[in-house]
């Protein structure tokens, strides 16, 4: 197996684009990963794009053969791609088949992409479009939500651990203030601990700022073998470890709803392969689709012990200038979370920061991170670990 380098990166910005079509906003994604690789069209040997439910919210399937098609990558060159779907882990998913297909020596550039066009429907409509990522028989159909499910998982969290809603507060409050220093964010403004406690309750305890909202997005990397990269750009960034696990599509099925095994086992596939520890994570991208679940992911990640992530928040441990900075893009939270882009998303921030340059979030003499990408309530975890030294 090769090591794999990532060469390239882009994202759009997130949030509603109204101005910009499904097809637009892949295209600028990907053109813009090439020219940062400074690789032509006629090199890339493969497309792996995540995109969890194009038939929904644009009433598009073949999505792999669209984006080919609108890439200028099938006519003359027919670029096999790709459409990965894993829910909201869908990015996250496609970098991985990506990165095994370079690392086999079956491919050589590749782009690993995600993208979502989510409010060319109604807020019904796109609640409706990713309830399918829950058990539709045992959950959907009998009316929950994901609000709802990540609603009880935090009430179970609460129960055991005491963690309290001004502690899921401060999850928020650290997420929006990073996301006000990103501009490609959804929400770049700094909100208060009271405005989220004050806003609407979607589902007890969560509130409105507590959940991550509806969003446009795509974001695209190029990937190549890492014997080759430096000859294609000065600071290639090395995939340490790609890991992937999963659970029960139901949370009733689940040992314990607090922890997301899936996160628990890929966490531990991606430290053994990496031959790293949490502790030697410098800065962290998680999937925080809801306040609770940033708090079950550094715990279940191992950043600190079961129970005792609302505590650890609280006290600054996840800030910028924290113990282990988490989501430092603004997570989903702030930086939107249109699904099938979310975990490349994730990845194109962790690689600003090897590379030095995430401006004002930029944390100080950072050489590893780590990405987290769930899927659902957690039935699918992906975790890379990357640094910039080989």
């Amino acid at each position: 197996m090769r090591d794999v380098a990532i060469i390239g990166i882009k994202s759009t910005k997130f949030g509603e684009l109204w101005d910009y079509s499904f097809r637009d906003i892949f295209v600028e994604a990907g053109v813009g990963a090439i020219k940062d690789a400074g690789i032509s069209g006629e090199e890339i040997d493969g497309l792996y794009v995540g995109n969890m439910s194009g038939g929904q919210f644009v009433d598009q399937e073949h999505i792999g053969a669209l984006i080919a098609d609108y890439s200028g990558l099938s006519r003359n060159l027919h670029v096999p791609s790709t459409r990965v779907e894993a829910a909201c882990a869908s990015g996250g998913l496609a970098l991985r088949q990506g990165v095994m297909a370079v690392a086999s020596g079956y491919q050589d550039f590749v782009v690993a992409a995600g993208v979502e066009k989510m409010t060319d429907v109604n807020s019904a409509a796109a609640s409706t479009a990713l309830a399918a990522a829950s058990d539709r028989e045992w959950e959907g159909i009998m009316g929950a939500t994901f609000p709802g499910l990540y609603a009880m998982i935090a009430r179970m969290h609460i129960h055991k651990y005491g963690t309290t809603s001004k502690q899921l507060a401060e999850v928020a409050v650290k997420n929006h203030l990073n996301g006000s220093m990103n501009p490609i964010s959804q929400y770049q403004r700094k909100i208060s601990r009271d405005d989220v406690l004050n806003s609407i309750m979607v589902a007890d305890p969560l509130h409105i700022f507590d959940c991550s909202p509806i969003t446009d997005g795509a974001a695209a990397l190029i990937l190549a073998p890492a014997d080759v990269a430096h000859e294609y750009t000065d600071n290639p960034i090395y995939i340490k470890a790609s890991a992937q696990a999963s659970d029960t599509i139901a949370l009733h099925d689940r040992r314990d709803i607090t922890t997301l095994d899936a996160t628990v086992a890929a966490g531990k596939r991606a430290y053994k392969m990496a031959n790293l520890k949490p502790e030697d994570i410098d800065v962290a991208e998680v999937h925080d689709c809801f306040t609770i679940a940033e708090i079950c992911a550094i715990e279940d990640l191992g950043f600190v012990t079961k129970g005792e992530g609302g505590k650890f928040t609280e006290d600054g441990n996840t800030t910028i200038d924290g113990q282990i900075p988490i989501n430092t893009s603004g997570g989903l939270k702030s930086c939107g979370h249109p699904v099938g882009a979310t975990g490349i998303k994730q990845v194109v921030e962790i690689v600003h920061q090897l590379r030095g340059n995430a401006g004002k979030r930029q944390i100080e003499g950072a050489e590893i991170g780590l990405t987290h990408n769930v899927g659902g309530s957690g039935a699918t975890a992906v975790v890379h670990i990357l640094s910039n030294k080989r």
